[in-house]
C-alpha cells in the first residue's frame, strides 16, 4: 500500500501543471521579434545587443504626466528588488514622441530613474515601424498649442527572456514584486 501511494504521489506530482508566471505568457507569438533604434547615447540598438539579459521594454513619452513615469519608477523598484539579478536585466524605453524626445532629453530622463536604463528613439517611420512590430498603439491628441499635445498609447511593458524571444507582457501597475518573480524565473531559463 505504501508503495501505491508514493507512486500516485509522485504521478501526481509529475502531471501537475508548470507554475505560471504573474504576467500574461506570450511564448510563440509571431512578432515582436526586433527593432532597430538609437539609444539616448547615440548608439545604434538591436534586441540582439542584450542577448543573455532579461528586457523589459516600455514605449512612452518624456512629457506623459501619469503612465509614462509611475512605469519607470516601478521599473527602478524592481531593480533593487532584484539585487544582484539586476545587472542581468536591461530596461528599454522606446518614445513614441520623437518630435519632442530628442536623444538629448532621454539621456536627462531615462537615467533619471536608474543609472543602467536607456532611452531608445527613432525618427516618426522608424517609431510607426516599430509601434507596428510590437502591436503597440499610439494616438497624438491635440493640445491648446501645437507642441503641448498628449499621445494615448499602450500602458503596458514587454519582457524578453536571456535568449531574446518576447515571453510577458505586464500590465500597467502590476507589482514590482510579481514581476521580479517573473524576472527570476526568466533568468533560472523557465
Amino acid at each position: 500500500m505504501r508503495f501505491f501511494l508514493s507512486v500516485l504521489v509522485l504521478l501526481l506530482t509529475a502531471c501537475s501543471p508548470a507554475e505560471k508566471f504573474n504576467a500574461t505568457e506570450l511564448a510563440g507569438i509571431d512578432w515582436g521579434k526586433d527593432f532597430a533604434l538609437t539609444d539616448h547615447n547615440g548608439k545604434p540598438r538591436r534586441l540582439a545587443d542584450f542577448k543573455g539579459r532579461v528586457v523589459v521594454m516600455f514605449f512612452g513619452y518624456t512629457q506623459c504626466p501619469d503612465v509614462c513615469p509611475v512605469t519607470m519608477g516601478n521599473m527602478r523598484e524592481l531593480m533593487a528588488k532584484l539585487g544582484p539579478d539586476a545587472e542581468r536585466v536591461q530596461a528599454l524605453f522606446v518614445t513614441i514622441d520623437p518630435e519632442r524626445d530628442t536623444p538629448q532629453l532621454l539621456a536627462q530622463y531615462v537615467p533619471a530613474f536608474h543609472p543602467s536604463f536607456l532611452g531608445l528613439y527613432g525618427d516618426a517611420a522608424v517609431t510607426a515601424a516599430t509601434a507596428k512590430e510590437f502591436r503597440i498603439f499610439y494616438h497624438k491628441q491635440p493640445g491648446q498649442t501645437p507642441s503641448s499635445y498628449s499621445v494615448d498609447h499602450t500602458a503596458g511593458s514587454y519582457v524578453f527572456d536571456p535568449q531574446g524571444r518576447l515571453r510577458l507582457y505586464v500590465r500597467h501597475g502590476e507589482a514590482s514584486d510579481r514581476i521580479a518573480q517573473d524576472i527570476k524565473r526568466l533568468l533560472a531559463g523557465q
